[in-house]
């Protein structure tokens, strides 16, 4: 039967012959064959050579630096052991500690007011806060530092009262006119502490405002709006909402600047603040002639006040990030 000659309904061609039998049908009742089942696909791992190489480099480089803390006597770690902990260690621990804590404190709350003044709408609030940041932002640490150790070269006396006293007493004919209150020693109260204090904590503000204000600008404006529309001032919208809002993008990189903060209190050495910590080890070492164990000292002394804090940053970060991303994924399992 060719497609020509179709057959007619009865079963016959046109042609006159009878349609090619078909297949048989089956019978009433009988079972359908059964389909052949998939065979299960067989999963073959992707062969990465490259991460099998990549981590017998670094166990045969962890090794040579393993046998290179064991095996070399430079390292002199009885005499290390015996001076890491001395009284004056411990005391440029805590030292270091405090010097820290102090500079983020004072950095975080100017560091706020500097990010408000650069928001505000004023020009000359916003004028005179981005000149601050610009300058602390610009100048290194390590030479903010050895400046404000020279600050008693400026002034002799540092006394507080009516500005310009003098010269308006001159103006108006009176030779030996003053208007000042109380005033000190400039060079007894710039103690090499109180230096290295201004030096890290208006050096840190200026980063802080910069954290503060990308924090702010993260929140929605209708929050602000529907604060002023509930009849809210600015600075209740501020502290209640905008800046609550704000820390889950505050907080991390606040944390990363109080380890460097941490970090940076080795710069005190240039002030000097004799009593810290990387400066007691670098005289211990210069003193016996050990320099390169002490300096093994301190970055173990470092390491282990980093990781605490590390340690703290990470709850923090989980404090603050309740109701975002995977945080909350992670709360409603």
């Amino acid at each position: 039967m060719s497609a020509d000659n179709p057959p007619s309904p009865d079963g016959v061609t046109p042609s006159g012959e009878a349609p090619p039998p078909g297949p048989p049908a089956p019978e009433s009742g009988s079972p359908e064959p059964a389909r052949g089942r998939p065979e299960p696909i067989r999963a073959v791992p992707v062969r990465r050579p490259g991460r099998w190489l990549a981590v017998g480099v670094l166990a045969v480089l962890a090794a040579m630096f393993v046998h290179l803390l064991v095996t070399n006597d430079r390292f002199q770690w009885t005499f290390m052991i015996d001076n890491m902990f001395r009284p004056p260690i411990v005391e440029g621990v805590r030292t270091t500690i405090t010097m820290t804590l102090l500079a983020m404190v004072i950095g975080v709350a100017l560091g706020v007011l500097v990010a408000v003044m650069r928001l505000s709408g004023n020009p000359v609030l916003a004028g005179v806060a981005w000149l601050y940041t610009w300058f602390f932002r610009a100048v290194p640490r390590v030479v903010l530092l050895v400046l404000f150790g020279n600050l008693g070269i400026l002034w002799e006396r540092l006394e507080f009262g009516l500005p310009f006293d003098r010269q308006l007493g001159a103006l108006f004919g009176v030779t030996d006119f003053e208007a000042r209150i109380w005033g000190f020693d400039a060079r007894t109260a710039i103690s090499g502490f109180v230096a290295g204090l201004l030096g890290l904590a208006l050096s840190e503000a200026a980063y802080m405002a910069e954290i503060v204000r990308a924090g702010i600008g993260s929140v929605d404006p209708g929050q602000a709006e529907a604060c002023a529309a509930l009849g809210m001032s600015q600075g209740l919208t501020l502290r209640r909402v905008v800046l609550p809002q704000a820390m889950r993008v505050i907080v991390p990189p606040t944390g990363n600047e109080t380890i460097a903060m941490l970090k940076d209190t080795s710069l005190l050495a240039f002030v000097p603040v004799t009593n810290e910590l990387f400066f007691q080890l670098s005289a211990v070492g210069s003193r016996t002639f050990q320099v390169f164990p002490m300096l093994v000292a301190a970055c173990l002394w470092y390491l282990a006040l980093t990781s605490v804090l590390m340690v703290g940053q990470s709850f923090v970060e989980r404090r603050f990030s309740r109701g975002f991303g995977t945080v909350a994924a992670k709360g409603t399992r």
